[in-house]
């Protein structure tokens, strides 16, 4: 009798057992000439700052003294601490870079760049956030970095990534020599949604079917321009309003994948400047 008992007990127990939930669609989406994907850069793509790394560099070039390369590293430490960016500690970085760089020719900084990102930031790549980007390259759809570093040490990064191009910070140039100053603000917060927008509408995307990646709060606006955003390695800001949201989260700082939350909704891109922006000024114009 309590063999019996326990059979039926396990066969009321199968059949009254929740079926499971019908697999998302696939995405990204093989062939969508439509879509694209936008990653921040800093704590999303690489370790800590690049402004940090690349300052690091530059120190070693003597391009500036220790007592700078001191100021750069508390920002940085602030940075990963504290995971938010400070107004007046960009803006220091910012004022800092720009008087560093002041005088010296694009091409010397360009040339350093590569130098700097085998030395310093290749090792420091999330292999997780690789990942999802090759998995846009190989759905056919474009990937571009999207960050308030200078758009000359972005640009580098994603050539050497494999990724299509990148959106930065872009400091003024005249006849190929860097005047210390830059064209416009940084490219932070807001100011990625709107080259996030006009980018899109240059490529003829859908904003819709985009999906972007980001770990820091400020890049909000950008997250929830397109379809599908996530918050990658995110400060708990974002966590709580990627949960809100419903948004995807993934968390490669402790090796492991963070439980998905929803599905994914919005798009974002983004970046946090707050390390030390011993680049910033990197970016630049061409006259």
């Amino acid at each position: 009798m309590a063999g019996e008992a326990s059979a039926e007990a396990a066969r009321k127990s199968s059949q009254e057992a929740p079926r499971a939930t019908p697999e998302e669609p696939q995405f990204p989406v093989i062939g969508d000439d439509r879509a694209a994907a936008f990653f921040d850069l800093d704590n999303t793509v690489m370790q800590g700052a690049a402004l940090f790394h690349f300052g690091r560099g530059l120190y070693k070039r003597k391009f500036f003294e220790t007592r700078d390369l001191a100021r750069f590293a508390w920002q940085q430490a602030w940075f990963r601490l504290a995971g938010v960016e400070d107004p007046e500690h960009m803006q220091d970085a910012r004022d800092s870079a720009l008087s560093i760089v002041k005088g010296h020719r694009v091409a010397e900084l360009e040339s350093i760049g590569e130098e700097i990102y085998d030395e310093y930031m290749a090792d420091r790549i999330w292999p997780g956030t690789r990942a999802l980007a090759q998995a846009h390259l190989d759905a056919g759809q474009k990937v571009w970095l999207v960050t308030a570093a200078p758009v000359e040490i972005a640009q580098v990064i994603a050539r050497r990534l494999g990724l299509t191009g990148a959106l930065g910070t872009v400091a003024e140039s005249v006849d190929g020599v860097y005047t210390g100053k830059l064209v416009g603000e940084p490219l932070h917060g807001p100011a990625k949604a709107e080259a996030v927008r006009a980018l899109a509408a240059a490529e003829g995307l859908d904003l819709s079917r985009c999906a972007a990646y980001s770990d820091s709060h400020n890049d909000i606006p950008m997250l929830s321009l397109v379809g599908h955003p996530y918050a990658i390695n995110p400060d708990a800001k974002l966590r709580r309003h990627a949960r809100e949201k419903d948004w995807r989260l993934r968390d490669y700082r402790t090796g492991r994948k963070a439980a998905k939350v929803g599905i994914p909704a919005a798009a974002g891109v983004g970046a946090v400047a707050g390390g030390t922006a011993a680049a910033i000024a990197l970016s630049r114009r061409r006259r």
